[in-house]
């Protein structure tokens, strides 16, 4: 057999390096005492040759190739102690990934040869397997990273304009007959015309994608029949998933990046560095477990044989360990700059904050972000809880981040649910959580707001269903969340009841309303916008089928007129900058005018008395926002507006009393959930007693000058244009 040369080569960069003549490897592992790089036929499946890695330079063993080429396929064998109780797992046995590798190839086999331990030994993970594992790993591939972006520019959307459409590469386009079929569930189909010009049409800024670094199928849902659908057992940081490319090559992701900023829409990626696919000690030897598992993952101090498990997978990767906080910064880096998306939403961000000592805002990582030239200017998003010792931090992250916010879907759910007690919390979550974050110079926009993710009930079931209905997970409906604040409205599930039709259409609208109304930064979920069901299941992580995939041919006429209602919604929000203001709403005065920033109304046009806000039965409010109480250097066209927003979560007919506003002269009806299809825009005067509609939502405009009514008419002549526009071709 052909034995190739290696040199020396460099310890920088970490991973496999095409630099036009050969490729330099380079592995992390202060423990390890050799390392062997294995190299494979183009399809991974036969070992061709071992060649050990001839330097080790600070902790990092490395070695040049000139042979070797973009498409090489490899791995790695590191050979050191195997001894559990110290932490180590090294095993040469077993074939090992990359950690910087830029594309899987092949899948992971459950068998038993891919643990290090004898799974039916009595002494479990402290035996020792000496099976090769090869033939059950994927392999790291080469890539050349070249690609021609043309005249790609970032949209670079600012975070007050921003609106989040979170979506699943493969659930969004699988159904999707526009596409071709051979496209559907991958890169490819994403990249498809018609997706972005979908998105646009809604008004979206920003396409949040649910994992796509490299993941695993648990073992578990495998021997069910199942997958892992929603992607978060990660085993690969810097590799595209496999089974979402269409092509051969990883740069199929840079060409749906390319579409998506040629539409003006900005990529998110939700990432999971906090554990990997690797489990506890008994747990496979995929990747990190056999380089160097007492460095990559937190160990229980006094029993390393052990893995601190704030996340509920089984282990917690150790950012405290600088190669390890290097590695997830050159990960986002890599996606960032040589993917450009343009930012991260973390998956558990607690733990990536925690410290041995607990969750410490002036940890490594979060001092990382806040100093990196490429990192800090991109959009970061925490999910600011995990189930470790301090992890629930909402409002806790450092200037720069922004926050997924429960209690705004919880307070939102339960408010419309019909809840008492509400108003008072109701009124912080709409106006920008200033309770939470109005510190430190953070916006409104720091609150991410939403109603529904990937996690728990969609937009329809949250109003069709009043528990969760999980059998399809195989768990006996014992998975998933329990405390959902939703309401079936009469019925459980499906419904020919046109009542309790009628009433969920319209919670829907008023859900929707309130979220993209809001001071913050909404965030939908795909398939909301047309009432796509999952059949009450409100944990589907396992259900890669019609469950979670969004049926584009099942879209009925109420869907299409939620779709309709959405856009319209949208447009209100872009063309009155006073509903995603630059500055929290504190009731500021603006003496010269004699008005305030907001002012909460009661039913009978006045403003709310303390007795009012403290009353458990009151369930209908305005909110009255006076854009001329802002300042004038930061007024925007269309700042000035004065809006009325009303709230009625009543069962019943509430009579609200239109206030009178100074230097206007009457109000002009822009939304009323119970007559989502009006094109018109009727007047109202000031005292008129507004009949609203038992849970339903208003938003009114006042108009003034005759300027101001110039500007007026054009706003709603634009808005009335959208909601009249014809759909998009993604849904004929």
């Amino acid at each position: 057999m052909h034995r190739s040369v290696i040199r020396e080569g460099r310890p920088f960069p970490l991973g496999a390096t095409w630099d036009g003549l050969g490729v330099n490897f380079a592995i992390f592992s202060a423990n390890a005492t050799k390392v062997e790089l294995c190299l494979f036929d183009m399809e991974g499946t036969k070992e061709l040759e071992r060649i050990e890695l001839p330097e080790y330079t600070d902790e990092v063993w490395h070695g040049y190739l000139p042979e070797a080429r973009p498409g090489t396929v490899y791995g790695y064998r590191v050979y050191g102690p195997f001894a559990p109780d110290a932490g180590h797992r090294f095993n040469h046995n077993k074939l090992l990934i990359d950690p910087y590798a830029k594309q899987l190839v092949g899948d992971v086999i459950w068998q038993p040869e891919l643990f290090g331990y004898k799974l039916d030994s009595p002494d479990k993970d402290l035996s020792f397997d000496d099976r090769d594992s090869a033939h059950l790993v994927p392999k790291a591939r080469v890539i050349d990273p070249a690609f021609t972006w043309g005249s790609d520019l970032r949209p670079s959307v600012p975070w007050e304009q921003t609106i989040v459409y979170e979506m699943h590469v493969k659930g969004f386009t699988k159904l999707n007959k526009h596409i071709p079929e051979e496209e559907r569930g991958t890169f490819a189909g994403m990249a498809h015309g018609r997706v972005a010009q979908y998105l646009r049409s809604l008004g979206i800024t920003s396409a949040e994608f649910l994992p796509v670094h490299a993941f695993v199928d648990d073992g578990y849902l495998v021997d069910k029949g199942l997958r892992n659908y929603w992607g978060y057992n990660s085993i690969g940081f810097f590799a595209p998933e496999a089974r979402y490319l269409h092509s051969p090559f990883a740069n199929e992701f840079k060409e749906m990046v390319n579409q998506f900023h040629a539409a003006g829409i900005e990529v998110i990626l939700d990432v999971v560095y906090n554990h990997t696919a690797e489990g506890n000690e008994l747990g496979p030897h995929l990747s990190f477990k056999g380089i160097d598992n007492a460095n990559y993952y937190r160990l229980l101090p006094d029993q390393k044989r052990y893995y601190i498990n704030d996340t509920g997978t089984g282990n917690t990767v150790n950012l405290s360990h600088p190669r390890v906080l290097q590695m997830v910064a050159d990960s986002l880096r890599y996606w960032a700059t040589q993917m450009r998306v343009d930012g991260f939403r973390f998956d558990l961000a607690t733990i990536l904050a925690r410290e041995p000592h607990g969750f410490d805002e002036g940890g490594g990582f979060l001092d990382a972000c806040r100093q990196d030239p490429v990192l800090s200017s991109v959009k970061l998003i925490a999910e600011p809880w995990d189930i470790g010792p301090g992890g629930y931090q909402v409002g806790q992250f450092p200037p720069g981040w922004a926050e997924w916010n429960d209690k705004y879907r919880d307070t939102v759910r339960a408010f419309w649910k019909g809840e008492e007690g509400k108003l008072s919390e109701m009124a912080s979550r709409i106006s920008g959580s200033g309770d939470l974050f109005n510190k430190r110079g953070r916006k409104p926009y720091s609150s991410v707001n939403f109603i529904t993710a990937h996690d728990g009930f969609n937009l329809n079931d949250l109003v069709s269903y009043n528990d969760k209905h999980n059998e399809a997970n195989g768990e006996e409906n014992r998975d998933g969340h329990s405390n959902n604040h939703s309401w079936n409205h009469g019925e459980e599930g499906p419904t020919d009841d046109p009542e309790i039709q009628k009433l969920r259409e319209r919670q829907k609208r008023n859900l929707l309303a309130t979220l993209l109304l809001s001071q913050g930064t909404p965030m939908m979920l795909a398939g909301d916008e047309f009432g796509h069901t999952q059949k009450g299941n409100n944990n589907a992580y396992a259900q890669d089928n019609e469950i979670t995939w969004l049926n584009w041919d099942g879209i009925d006429p109420a869907g299409k007129d939620l779709i309709e209602f959405t856009r319209k919604l949208i447009a209100v929000r872009k063309a009155y900058p006073i509903l995603h203001r630059g500055r929290y709403l504190v009731g500021t005065y603006n003496e010269e005018l004699e008005v305030r920033d907001v002012t909460w109304m009661s039913p009978h046009g006045e403003e709310l008395t303390q007795e009012q806000w403290g009353d458990p039965a009151a369930k209908c409010f305005g909110m009255l926002l006076d854009g001329r109480a802002q300042p004038t250097g930061i007024r925007k066209r269309g700042s000035d507006a004065t809006l009325l927003l009303v709230f009625n979560a009543h069962h019943d007919v509430v009579e609200f009393v239109l206030p009178e506003v100074p230097e206007a002269q009457d109000w002009v009806g822009l939304i009323d959930t119970n007559q989502p299809g009006r094109t018109d825009a009727p007047r109202f005067p000031f005292g008129h007693t507004y009949e609203v509609t038992g849970r339903s939502f208003l938003l009114f405009v006042a108009g003034s000058d005759q300027q101001h009514r110039r500007e007026l008419r054009q706003g709603v002549g634009a808005i009335l244009d959208v909601a009249e526009a014809p759909l998009p071709d993604l849904l004929k």
